[in-house]
């Protein structure tokens, strides 16, 4: 029995209607994500599996670590030493950070812009995903950015001989413009929020 409180749906007009399906176009953009997904995940085992080869000794996985991360050195690398351990290390966390930023995307975007998933009784659904829109998502997404961003100004200051200071100047500016843009749209979705909240008339 339908719920009388419950205003019946009636069907949309063809134009509204293609209009709305028009959503689905996102769909392959969301899927060439997932594809971009499977390509970190294969590039975090690579890095992984040089690392523990250079850890018994293979100069060849060496070699390949010391040029993935662009490290220099006025001697040459026979040993993993502590500073390339640290940014390869560094490395693999910003694949996790940026895979993480991905999975965001691709699920709350999906979610918000295209068709819900219905995962409440899904025992692993995300805590945010119960809650996400278009201003979850961009805050989120903001501070995604920002942990993102703080792991190569580390990586970079860990090697900082190996950069100008005009590049260590602009990278520093460029992280603090993340933040103050993250900050920024976190306020601004403070005071849209606290403004809707002030003009529910329930």
């Amino acid at each position: 029995m339908s719920d009388p409180t419950v205003p019946p749906h009636s069907p949309l007009r063809p134009l509204p209607n293609f209009i709305f399906a028009s959503r689905w176009l996102q769909l392959p953009l969301y899927l060439g994500l997932i594809a971009a997904q499977g390509v970190y995940v294969f590039h975090f085992w690579v890095e992984l599996i040089h690392l523990l080869e250079a850890v018994f000794g293979s100069q060849t996985a060496l070699q390949a670590l010391v040029t993935s991360i662009g490290y220099k050195s006025t001697v040459d690398v026979t040993a993993l030493n502590e500073t390339i351990i640290m940014l390869v290390v560094l490395a693999l966390i910003d694949v996790v950070m940026i895979s993480n930023l991905l999975i965001m995307v691709i699920v709350g975007g999906y979610e918000t812009f295209v068709s819900r998933m219905n995962l409440e009784s899904h025992p692993d659904q995300p805590e945010w995903l119960s809650h996400v829109n278009a201003s979850v998502l961009k805050v989120k997404l903001a501070t995604a950015i920002i942990g993102i961003s703080s792991i190569h100004l580390l990586k970079t200051f860990i090697s900082a001989a190996n950069y100008d200071e005009k590049v260590l100047m602009w990278q520093t500016i460029i992280h603090i413009t993340f933040l103050l843009s993250a900050l920024a749209i976190a306020l601004t979705d403070r005071l849209l929020s606290h403004s809707g909240a002030g003009h529910d008339p329930h």
